[in-house]
């Protein structure tokens, strides 16, 4: 299992990593055979006013991205939280995994290739012609996946695992681009083109 830590405004000290990396393999130690690679990104908040520490940890499992992230004022209370929740979400995704290869409802699948994540930051000028100040550009972060085919329902159990809004997907059924979103009040919602 491959473990890389990123940090954004902190330095990652030998004992940081050290825990994060004992907290995250405690976390995935009964589900080895699955994960193939974590992503691990930690930040501390900059504002003085809001004093957030994020842990966000991203899993690849065999072709399943399962992703959690908490805030809280501490960072290792923050990296305590992810683990627990990475825990029960992989918890669940074996169960379902396992539930799926004992009724014989799974088919081979390719495996997804690693997600590779970059962030592309747009540089300006912040005075214009006129000597203004200006904002700079807000950054752009990109994200790049391998989209397989997958049915409606694959792609809603996998929004489930990753925590996000909504999840892109290429429909098994017609190879079209679609997205597939929590509805506010309950429920799902499809995006597709006409």
């Amino acid at each position: 299992m491959k473990i890389l830590i990123h940090g954004k405004n902190l330095e990652l000290t030998g004992p940081l990593k050290e825990y994060t990396e004992a907290k995250i393999e405690k976390a995935t130690h009964h589900y080895k055979d699955i994960v193939k690679e974590v992503d691990i990104h930690l930040s501390i908040e900059k504002n003085p006013r809001v004093s957030f520490q994020t842990a966000e940890v991203t899993i690849f499992a065999n072709g399943t991205i399962i992703r959690a992230e908490e805030k809280t004022e501490n960072l290792y209370s923050s990296i305590d939280l992810v683990s627990n929740k990475l825990c029960r979400k992989l918890r669940k995704y074996k169960e379902r995994h396992n539930k799926k290869l004992h009724n014989n409802l799974v088919k081979n699948k390719n495996s997804y290739s690693n997600a590779i994540e970059e962030s592309v930051s747009i540089d300006k000028d912040i005075f214009n012609e006129e000597r203004e100040v200006r904002l700079p550009e807000p950054s752009i972060k990109k994200k790049y996946f391998e989209m397989i085919p997958t049915s409606l329902e694959e792609a809603r159990k996998q929004l489930d695992f990753i925590d996000h809004e909504f999840y892109v997907f290429r429909n098994k059924v017609n190879n079209e681009l679609q997205v597939i979103y929590k509805r506010n009040h309950g429920g799902y919602g499809l995006i597709q083109s006409k």
